[in-house]
């Protein structure tokens, strides 16, 4: 029952893996709760009247409403596809409203502690140093996503025309412009590859590589990442996701246009992007202070 619709996502829509297993799981257990609580998993016998038990009985239980919202969206797109496929008759997912999510200002690092971490005249030959800072310049310089980074193949990288091809959520491309001090550094770090005799063991060139020539992987990618911040930040949150952040901010502090940073973060749509204006409004505060006579 679920089989086919996890299929559908996965290859025709494009989910990711991380998504696909959390609507898996999602559907479990809403299929266990109506088995538990009404003696069926029958999709044309669960009404509207169902769903409102299980979405309450998440909320006693301190289940947050981003994971309610996430679970309600899973079984939404469960009914749509078999409505589709003729499996039920009626939605019965339609009059169910998702709860409102409280908008959290992303967390980013000043510029400040950013140039203190990049700006050094420490050029290591160590194969592992070179990767990792160079792995930090990559998401400082770019924005780009953890798994779009651990992806990311040496034939999407062009040197000639300072770009780099990005493969982001549902499949979709994107072409983000590069520096020509960004430029410098792939090379250095082709260099230091070649030099060290890493080079890729898996069947696609994947530019970011352990020492044995396996693709990096998540976990390694967030520990390097953590290690650097700590250094630098006091902030809890030490992830890529918040070098993705400080540059947004940093983009829109400095002048960038808000749609052309919404095409390099690789958004849907401009109010997931319109997020960092909150943060920028603290730039626009200290300018108009310094600027306005009667400030």
């Amino acid at each position: 029952m679920t089989e086919k619709f996890l299929q559908y996502i996965k290859f025709e829509k494009g989910y990711s893996i991380n998504t696909c297993i959390a609507y898996q799981s999602d559907l479990e257990q809403f299929f266990s709760f109506t088995q538990n609580t009404f003696e069926t998993i029958d999709i044309a016998v669960i009404d509207y009247q169902m769903i409102r038990e299980w979405l309450s009985s998440l909320m006693e239980s301190g289940v947050q409403a981003r994971s309610i919202r996430r679970k309600i969206t899973a079984l939404k797109s469960f009914y749509k596809y078999h409505l589709r496929e003729g499996g039920v008759l009626i939605n019965p997912t339609l009059k169910i409203i998702t709860p409102k999510i409280p908008k959290k200002l992303p967390i980013f690092i000043e510029e400040a502690n950013m140039e203190a971490l990049l700006d050094t005249d420490d050029f290591t030959d160590d194969y592992s140093q070179v990767r990792n800072m160079l792995i930090i310049e990559v998401f400082y310089n770019t924005g780009i996503r953890l798994s779009e980074l651990i992806n990311l193949k040496e034939q999407d990288l062009d040197i000639g025309n300072l770009t780099l091809k990005v493969l982001g959520k549902r499949k979709k491309e994107r072409i983000i412009p590069i520096t020509n001090f960004l430029k410098g550094k792939f090379l250095h770090f082709s260099e230091i590859k070649a030099k060290q005799g890493v080079s890729c063991k898996e069947k696609d060139d994947y530019i970011f590589l352990t020492k044995f020539g396996k693709k990096v992987y998540a976990k390694l990618v967030y520990r390097i990442v953590n290690y650097y911040l700590s250094g630098i930040t006091t902030v809890n949150k030490k992830s890529p996701h918040v070098l993705r952040h400080t540059f947004a901010t940093h983009m829109l502090n400095n002048g960038a246009d808000l749609n052309a940073i919404k095409e390099i973060l690789g958004h849907s749509s401009l109010s997931a992007t319109q997020v960092y204006t909150h943060n920028s409004i603290n730039k626009l505060k200290s300018i108009y202070k310094q600027a306005h006579p009667r400030a």
